[in-house]
This record gives C-alpha cells, sequence and structure tokens, in this order.
C-alpha cells in the first residue's frame, strides 16, 4: 500500500558519524540531489581537524547539516528536525542540538556495550529511557547494508562502509529526492572498479527499498521547489566559488593568473581548483612555506600578471612581512584569507570572523590595505571579482576576507551571465611618462594617477621602462631609494589616500528597513549576513520594526556609512568575535554600537540572535 505523503515547508537534517562514516560524501549527495528538484537550501559541514581520531571517540566524529525548503532561506537551520547518528559518539556530540520532539534514526548495530562506554554512557541509550523526548527510530543500518550485500565479492569490512549509501537511499526515499544523479555520481567515482559500484548502488537502492516498506516510516515527506527567479542554477560552495571569481577576473582583465600559496585549512580547496585551469593561463605554485607563497604571488605581478596568495589566519601572520613589501612597491596582489577559529593552530575546521584588525593593522609600519569580504557562498564569486578589480586598478594588496562557514557551505547560485561583468582594465604603460629638461622622456615608476593614484604598471624588459623597486622608501615620482624625512612623510600619506580614494567607486551601503520605521538597525559583516537576515525576519514577523545592513568594503567604508548609522537609536553589531567590527565603528563615527559576540566556531543561531535585537528593541 503506498504511504501518505505530507508536504512540509522547510526540514533541517544532520547526518553525523565517525569520520570514516563518509558522511561528508553523504550530506553532499543528498544536497546536490535536493539542489536539482530546486529546493533553496543551505549546508554546514562539521568535521574535525584530526586527520584521523580514533574510531568511535567524540572527537572523531563528523557531521553534515542541510537546511533545505520550499521558500528562500538564510542559515543551515538553527536544531535539526532529523539527526542520523551512525554510533554512540555520534548521538552524544550532536544530541544537544536536535529540537524538542525531533526524529533520531540511529544505527543500533554500533551500540554495542563496548561503543557506548568509551564515549560516557553507563547504559545504552536507545534502551534506558533517555531519549524519550524524541522520535526514535532504531535501524541496523550497518547488518542490513551487509546482508543487502553478501552475493558480492567483498569482505565484511568492504560491505560495512557501504552503510552510509543505505542511509542516503534511505533518507532519499523518505524525503522524496530522485536517485540517478547519485547512481551516476556513483559510476563516475568507481566506474573502474566495477564491483565497488555495483556494491555502492546496491546498498543505495536497498536502503530506498527499506525505506519504501518498513512500519517505521508511516508517511514519506515532499518540500516543493522554491520560486527562484528563472535561470540557470548550481549548487556550489565558497571555495568552488572564489576560485571562479578568480579565473573570471583574470578573464575580464585579460592578465594571466598566478597563485602562490601554501596548504591550509580551509584555504586549500583553492590551490585544488585552480590547478584544473591551466587553459585560462592560470600557473599554481605550491611553495615551501607561506612566505615563499607570497612573495612568489608579488613577484608574479612585478612581472606583469595578477597574483594571488591564498591562505588563513596563521599564514597571514608569517606573509604580514611581505603584504607590507606589497604595499610599499604598490602591486596588485589579492591575499585571500579563509578566516579559521584561532588564535595559533586554533580550530582549524571551524570558522571564526576574528581577523579583520590582523587584515587592518597586522602590518608594521603605515600599510593601508583594501578589505573586501563576500556575505555568502556564492557571493564569494563577485567578492574575488571585486577584489581584483581594486587590485589592479589601485595597484595595491587587497584582503579578501571569508571564512570557513562560507568556503564550506554551499547554496544554489544563479550562473551569471558573464557577458554583463564589467572589464577590468590593467592600463599597463607603454611609453616613458616623466619629460625631461631637453624635451625628451625618461619613466618614473611613482608618477600617479591623479584620480587612483595608483602608479604605472610597466613590464620589466619593456623598452625604455627599465626600472628597480625594492623595500625601502621609494623617492615621490622617481622611485629610487630615498630616507628625506618629508618624502617619507608623504609617500605615507599618498598611500594612504589611495586607499582613501577607492571608497568613490565602491557602492552605497544599503538598508534594508521595510517599514522605514525602525529605531534599531543591525549592521555586520562577511558570513553573519545570512542569520542576521533571518533574525530581522523573526523579529519582523512579530510585529516589530528593525533595519538591516551589511557591509561588504571594510576598508575603506563606503562613504554613507557614517551616515547611515546615525540614523537608528541603537545599532546592534553581531560578530563571531569579540567586537573587531564594533571596534573600528566606535572609533571612526563616534556611535555608541550594541555589541553582541560568540566565537564557538559555529555561525549564529537565528532564535538567539532574534532575542537579543528584541531585548534591544524593548529597552528604548
Amino acid at each position: 500500500m503506498a504511504k501518505q505523503v505530507v508536504q512540509l515547508s522547510k526540514v533541517v537534517i544532520r547526518f553525523a558519524g565517525d569520520s570514516g562514516d563518509g558522511m561528508q560524501l553523504t550530506g553532499d549527495r543528498f544536497t546536490t540531489e535536493t539542489a536539482g528538484l530546486g529546493n533553496d537550501l543551505k549546508t554546514l559541514p562539521d568535521f574535525p581537524a584530526e586527520i584521523r581520531a580514533p574510531a568511535g571517540t567524540i572527537p572523531g566524529v563528523s557531521a553534515f547539516q542541510l537546511h533545505f525548503a520550499d521558500h528562500a532561506i538564510s542559515t543551515p537551520g538553527d536544531a535539526p528536525d532529523v539527526l542520523v547518528a551512525m554510533n554512540p559518539a555520534a548521538l552524544k556530540a550532536n544530541l544537544k542540538l536536535l529540537r524538542p520532539g525531533g526524529t533520531l534514526i540511529v544505527n543500533t548495530d554500533e551500540f554495542g556495550k563496548r561503543a557506548y562506554e568509551k564515549v560516557g554512557y553507563t547504559a545504552n541509550p536507545i534502551e534506558d529511557g533517555s531519549l524519550e523526548g524524541y522520535n526514535v527510530i532504531p535501524i541496523a543500518l550497518t547488518s542490513m547494508t551487509v546482508e543487502a550485500l553478501k552475493d558480492f565479492a567483498l569482505t565484511k569490512k568492504e560491505a560495512e562502509r557501504a552503510k552510509n549509501m543505505f542511509a542516503l537511499g534511505m533518507l532519499c526515499w523518505l524525503y522524496d529526492r530522485p536517485s540517478q544523479g547519485t547512481i551516476d555520481f556513483l559510476t563516475s567515482k568507481f566506474g573502474k572498479k566495477p564491483e565497488i559500484l555495483k556494491a555502492n548502488i546496491a546498498a543505495y537502492e536497498a536502503g530506498w527499498s527499506f525505506g519504501e516498506t518498513t512500519e517505521a516510516f508511516s508517511v514519506q515527506y515532499e518540500v516543493k521547489p522554491a520560486p527562484m527567479p528563472t535561470g540557470e542554477y548550481r549548487n556550489i560552495h565558497g571555495n568552488l566559488a572564489l576560485s571562479l571569481g578568480l579565473i573570471a577576473a583574470g578573464q575580464l582583465s585579460e592578465l594571466p593568473i598566478f597563485l602562490g600559496t601554501y596548504p591550509i585549512t580551509p584555504a586549500s580547496d583553492i590551490l585544488h581548483e585552480l590547478s584544473k585551469y591551466k587553459n585560462f593561463d592560470i600557473t599554481t605554485f605550491q611553495a615551501e612555506d607561506e612566505i615563499a607563497g607570497v612573495t612568489s604571488a608579488i613577484g608574479a605581478s612585478y612581472g606583469g600578471a595578477l597574483g594571488i596568495t591564498t591562505t588563513s589566519g596563521p599564514g597571514v601572520a608569517l606573509k604580514s612581512e611581505a603584504i607590507g613589501l606589497g604595499v610599499m612597491l604598490e602591486l596588485p596582489l589579492v591575499i585571500v584569507d579563509v578566516q579559521r577559529g584561532g588564535p595559533s593552530t586554533g580550530l582549524p575546521t571551524k570558522t571564526e570572523q576574528a581577523d579583520l584588525l590582523q587584515a587592518m593593522f597586522g602590518r608594521n609600519g603605515e600599510a593601508p590595505v583594501p578589505i573586501v569580504a563576500p556575505q555568502s557562498p556564492s557571493d564569494c564569486f563577485f567578492a574575488a571579482i571585486e577584489a581584483a578589480r581594486i587590485a589592479i586598478e589601485y595597484r595595491t594588496p587587497v584582503f579578501l576576507l571569508s571564512d570557513g562557514y562560507l568556503a564550506n557551505g554551499s547554496e544554489p547560485w544563479l550562473v551569471p551571465d558573464t557577458s554583463a561583468l564589467a572589464k577590468i582594465d590593467p592600463n599597463f604603460t607603454t611609453e616613458p611618462n616623466h619629460e625631461l629638461p631637453d624635451g625628451s622622456k625618461d619613466f618614473w615608476p611613482y608618477l600617479r594617477d591623479p584620480e587612483t593614484l595608483a602608479r604605472p604598471w610597466a613590464v620589466p624588459g619593456t623598452k625604455g621602462l627599465e626600472h628597480r623597486i625594492g623595500g625601502i622608501e621609494k623617492a615621490d615620482g622617481a622611485g629610487g631609494i630615498s630616507y628625506d624625512p618629508d618624502n617619507h612623510d608623504k609617500m605615507v600619506r599618498i598611500r594612504q589616500a589611495k586607499v582613501d580614494a577607492i571608497a568613490r567607486t565602491i557602492d552605497p551601503i544599503e538598508v534594508d528597513d521595510p517599514s522605514g520605521k525602525a529605531r534599531v538597525l543591525v549592521i555586520g559583516w562577511g558570513s553573519t549576513f545570512g542569520p542576521i537576515g533571518g533574525a530581522c525576519k523573526l523579529v519582523r514577523d512579530a510585529g516589530h520594526d528593525v533595519a538591516q545592513a551589511h557591509i561588504r568594503h571594510l576598508n575603506p567604508f563606503p562613504s554613507n556609512l557614517g551616515e547611515v548609522l546615525a540614523k537608528y537609536d541603537r545599532v546592534i553589531v553581531p560578530e563571531m568575535n569579540l567586537g573587531q567590527l564594533n571596534m573600528l565603528l566606535r572609533a571612526k563615527y563616534l556611535v555608541d554600537t550594541v555589541n553582541y559576540n560568540q566565537v564557538r566556531g559555529l555561525p549564529f543561531k537565528t532564535d538567539e540572535l532574534a532575542g537579543v535585537i528584541t531585548d534591544v528593541l524593548k529597552s528604548l
């Protein structure tokens, strides 16, 4: 008998298991099928930093959370509606996240006495009544997978590895996700290992059939597609979007791209991705350390390419002197900082926003650098183009501040019309630019464009434009070494004025204030965009007025930012740090802000943030 189909508007699912259980792959496949159906979605991969923590332990738990809906959403969800726990460690690490009354699917085969005692349970939690507040569905996932694969020439251990495909098939049936995309993926991945391919497909189909026939699931759920603008969409995560943005910047500027970098979590994916695109005149160089990565990129820019270096906070610390050299040389350089939890090694696989002041001031001397921050995984594409534009047009290093949540999280992306993307003009100097007393000309590498204050960019080897550069202070215009005090003061001020001038070419900050009557403004930067938007919606749905704004350009700030801040009685600044943007706003605009901070390695929860906004509204 066909089961009843129940319509849902949204669902949050969290897959959790040991690092070797394939939870990231399971979540990624479920996400891809969900994107193909046209749901709006946001994801939160959550995995440990240890390469291989002991099996069955809490430090080794890997999880993947997905929020999908028939309407626009902005976060991966505050609390899962469904938790799939593959073992006791996954249950203990993630149960506190599951909403009260939520569905808990547990793999009973892994709940032996030794396994649950290893993580601190004194009795089997499935049997001792401690899970009574949830809809518990115990399923022998491992043994059913082994049984489904008994006719294959696999060892028991090899068969057990396919239990994530059984779980995926079961959940795809439960939420009416298609199968063909997963089968195509498995065919591509295991095409040269036919026995493994057939086994994984069989495990997936067994999970699907189990969902269809078991009495454990009395209904099947359906989440209809979300209304979206017409166009071609793809599911994309932030590091991929950022990589494509850098490729696009190379095409828009007609410059070769050079990536000089050293692998570091969570930025390494950008190196992996860009290495695939040699046909777009992209060179990738995995250097021996962070310093070699950035200095090679500076050398590439000197040679007429767009130099890029990618890293995270610890790498920025190592690169800082070389970035200061880039400021003095006044060459294009994009520094991608995919922020992670710190200090030091900290939380390599978790997210944070604590590198803003490091990007702003983390160099010796007066070395101002523009800063651009994307607001969502797909926005990483456009932020990368913007960072490259500023670097090229203003001859300066630029920080692009992403973070671990944006880098690994994914969402549907409306693929842009590339013909609508603005060209970027490198405006290379090809002729001498300084007139001598006898009427002839020579080349001065520090004569400036009167509007941008950018110096000429001349490719070495261009006849008549021979010049040298280095880390000692430059004579204004001529570019020779100078120890003159007044010249140094002038050059320091010019470099700052050049960064300040960028404000003329960036859009004014926009305020989302539907009623036009809000007295409270919530302002953020980077990946807080989604949680702030979700929280403001909750507050408005409750009948209150609140305004929202988001800062994309953090140095320089948009020219109208001070005017916007002055319009509101209270300004709330949520950040995943201890108040770095808040400090900058208070110092520059003398505005009495309300600071709200969490540094947990995770994005804000919208209901908590909505509570903070509501409390501020009540205080007026």
